[in-house]
This record gives C-alpha cells, structure tokens and sequence, in this order.
C-alpha cells in the first residue's frame, strides 16, 4: 500500500513531495446504504505538474506533453476512504511512470523475400479455388 501521508516515490529518480498533492473528497454513492450516503468516499487527487519543483525540465515537458498542466486521479472503488487514497496515489503512480517512460522509435522495415513469397502463394492458392468453385457455365460468360 502507498503511505498516504508521505511522499510519493515514483521512480528512484523521481519522488513528489506530499506538500504538492492536491486532495478532494465528496460521497461517491453506489453500494453501501446509508454508510455512502453520510460519508465522503470519492477520492480526486490532483497534481500540477507546470508548478511542481521536483521535477527536471525534460520531465516536465514530456509529462505536460502527455497529460496537460495538472494530471487528475479519481477512486471510487471502494467503501472506504482510507482505501481509496490508496488506490489513487497508486493510479497517480503508474500514470507518471508510463508518462515519464520512453518509448522506442519504431523504424519502418521492408517486407522479406519470404513473406513475399508466401503472400503470393496464398494469393495464387486462392485464385485456383475461386476457379474450381466455377461451374461451366460461369466460365464461359
């Protein structure tokens, strides 16, 4: 489970301090009876990533470039709000994570003498069936 009152580790090389996590709590409704009904469940947990001092300047272009100037995280999983912080620092975490992380740059290849080869058989198997599937009179039209 995240610790909800300290800071939230990301990666080794990048850790958002508890002081820039914005929180928001109101009922969630759904199943639960009158415990939903008198208690604040929902989970919205915000963080400004245009204002957060904690992160380097590629960091913050790439994370802004992914999710906008402030990333937002809603849990409403579960009847507990204890819970639910959880799950949401957790979200938080992962959308980060995959935010931050590189993806590789996908170089165009050019198919192989093989997969051509196939191609055309395939092709060629198929044109000989369509023929069988004729009957005489069809082939003569």
């Amino acid at each position: 489970m995240a610790e909800v009152t300290g800071d939230l580790v990301v990666t080794r090389w990048l850790t958002i301090p508890a002081n820039e996590l914005r929180w928001r709590f109101s009922g969630s409704g759904g199943p639960g009876g009158q415990h939903a009904n008198t208690s604040n469940t929902k989970v919205m947990l915000t963080w400004n990533i245009e204002t957060s001092e904690t992160l380097s300047d590629s960091q913050r272009t790439r994370l802004v470039s992914e999710f906008g100037p402030v990333v937002r995280v809603v849990a409403v999983d579960e009847r507990s709000q204890t819970r639910n912080r959880d799950i949401a620092l957790e979200r938080l975490r992962d959308r980060v994570r995959a935010g931050l992380a590189v993806r590789a740059y996908r170089r165009p290849t050019s198919p192989t003498r093989s997969s051509i080869a196939r191609r055309l058989t395939a092709k060629h198997r198929r044109s000989e069936r369509k023929t069988e599937r004729r009957t005489d009179q069809e082939a003569e039209d």
